[in-house]
């Protein structure tokens, strides 16, 4: 019997940014395109993980990855902000509080 043809199989899920979701990092990320910090970006939506890198330029590592792992949401978070190095920078459930760490760096580079 082919696995596919049972009415119990289901295909993996990926994980993926909601439009809400991508409305408020794509506001984010026009700011800090607009002051000259940010050029380039990428998403990927995986089977655990959806990633929402953030590139000076196109050629080079990521400056800051946006992770939502909605299985961390019972636990440290499903929103987590990764520096270049991993260094997890703010962590939590609200992704409008775990973006305020990057707004920081925007009022930074307007100064």
């Amino acid at each position: 019997m082919n696995v596919h043809s049972s009415p119990t199989f289901q295909a993996p899920q990926q994980v993926a940014f909601h439009r809400t979701e991508l409305g408020l990092i794509l506001g984010l990320y026009g700011r800090m395109v607009a002051a000259g910090e940010w050029r380039d970006y990428g998403i990927s939506n995986l089977r655990d993980v959806a990633v929402f890198s953030i590139f000076r330029r196109t050629a080079e590592n990521p400056l800051y990855r946006i992770e939502k792992r909605p299985k961390l949401r019972m636990r440290q978070g499903q929103y987590a902000v990764i520096g270049m190095d991993g260094q997890i920078l703010k962590r939590g459930n609200e992704l409008r509080q775990v973006l305020r760490v990057l707004e920081r760096k925007l009022i930074r580079a307007v100064k």
